[in-house]
C-alpha cells in the first residue's frame, strides 16, 4: 500500500485529543496538557468522551471509536494526540473506518498501547504515525526539553529527519554488525506481538523493526521474542532496533531467572542482521519520537540510525 504522510503542523492549527485506551486517574493531567499546547499557540479540541471511564478503559468501545472517527473527519483538526496508553486500543481495530483515515491523513501521536492503532493505520491506510509524547504523560507537569524538541521538530518540518541521537549523544550499543535499510515498523513489544495472525499486523519483509517494553519479567520478554521468532518476523526483517526495556526484571529474589540481557543475547546475537540496542525510546522521560512507515537506514558497525526522509509534507 502507498505510504501517506500527513501535512506538517502550522502555528495556530487545531490539535485533537482522544483516549483510545485508558484514562488517567488524575484528570487534571489532561487539563495541564491542554494548557501546555495552548501556550504554544495551538488550538485544542478535546474529544467528547475524553475523561470517561469503564473499568480500565477510557469509556466504552463505541465512545472511544466515535472520538477517533470524529477527529479524523473534522477538517479543522490537523493533528491527533492520545491522552495516554494503558489498554484498549486493540479492541477498536476491526471497527475502524480505514478509508476515512486514508482520505484524511493527519499527524497521529502516541506509544505503548497505541502501537496497535499505529500498525493498523500503516497496514490498512498507509498512514505514517508517530510514536511520541502523550498529553497526560509527557505534556503534563515537567516537560523534558529533549523529548519536546525532538517531537516538535519532526511534526513541523518538511526537512529530512536525518540521524537520530540519544540525549547527551549517548552511544547506541551494537549487538550485531552490519548495514540495512527498510521502512520503520514496530512499537511496544507486547502490542506488536498481539497483532500476529491478524489482518492488522504490518508487513515485515525487508523492513526495520523497533521494539520497546515496560514492566514485563524476563520470561515474558522471552515468550514474546519467541513468538516473533517462530512467526519468522526476525527472519523477514533487514535490521532490528531495541529501545528501552524499563523495569523488565524479576522482583522475586528467590526465583531462578535469566536476566534481560541474557534473553536478548539468546535471541539476537546469532542473527546475521544489524542490531542496535539502547535507543532512547519508550516509557522514559527523554524519548526520541519515532515515525513509523518511513525509510530508515542503520549502520550498527558505525553506530548510527538515519531517517531518510521527512515525516510530514
Amino acid at each position: 500500500m502507498r505510504i501517506i504522510k500527513p501535512k506538517k503542523l502550522l502555528p495556530g492549527d487545531t490539535i485533537g485529543i482522544i483516549s483510545p485506551a485508558s484514562s488517567p486517574v488524575n484528570l487534571t493531567k489532561i487539563e495541564d496538557g491542554v494548557k501546555y499546547l495552548e501556550s504554544l499557540g495551538y488550538k485544542v479540541l478535546v474529544g467528547e468522551n475524553v475523561g470517561n471511564t469503564r473499568g480500565y478503559l477510557a469509556g466504552t468501545d463505541s465512545e472511544r471509536l466515535n472520538d477517533l472517527h470524529e477527529m479524523f473527519a473534522n477538517k479543522n483538526v490537523k493533528a491527533i494526540i492520545s491522552v495516554r496508553g494503558g489498554y484498549g486500543s486493540g479492541r477498536l481495530l476491526d471497527k475502524i473506518d480505514y478509508s476515512l483515515i486514508r482520505k484524511n491523513p493527519k499527524i497521529f501521536v502516541g506509544y505503548s498501547d497505541l502501537t496497535a492503532l499505529q500498525m493498523a493505520f500503516l497496514k490498512k491506510a498507509g498512514l505514517v504515525t508517530f510514536a511520541g509524547p502523550m498529553l497526560a504523560v509527557d505534556f503534563a507537569g515537567e516537560i523534558d526539553s529533549f523529548t519536546e524538541e525532538y517531537f516538535w521538530r519532526i511534526v513541523t518540518s518538511t526537512k529530512k529527519i536525518g540521524r537520530l541521537s540519544n540525549p547527551n549523544n549517548e552511544k547506541f550499543f551494537m549487538l550485531n554488525k552490519g548495514r540495512a535499510e527498510g521502512k520503520l515498523i514496530g512499537g511496544n513489544l507486547a502490542l506488536f506481538a498481539s497483532l500476529l495472525g491478524t489482518e492488522f499486523f504490518p508487513d515485515t519483509k525487508g523492513n526495520i523493526l523497533l521494539l520497546e517494553e515496560i514492566g514485563e519479567e524476563p520470561y515474558k520478554i522471552d515468550r514474546m521474542f519467541n513468538q516473533l521468532r517462530l512467526s519468522k518476523v526476525f527472519k523477514n526483517v533487514n535490521g532490528i532496533l531495541l529501545g528501552r526495556f524499563v523495569d523488565c526484571y524479576e522482583n522475586d529474589k528467590a526465583k531462578n531467572t535469566l536476566t534481560l540481557n541474557e534473553v536478548i543475547a539468546d535471541y539476537f546475537q546469532s542473527m546475521k542482521i544489524p542490531i542496535l540496542y539502547n535507543i532512547s525510546h519508550g516509557h522514559i522521560k527523554q524519548t526520541i519520537t519515532i515515525p513509523f512507515g518511513l525509510n530508515c537506514k542503520i549502520n550498527s558497525t558505525k553506530g548510527f540510525i538515519e531517517i531518510m526522509e521527512s515525516a510530514v509534507v
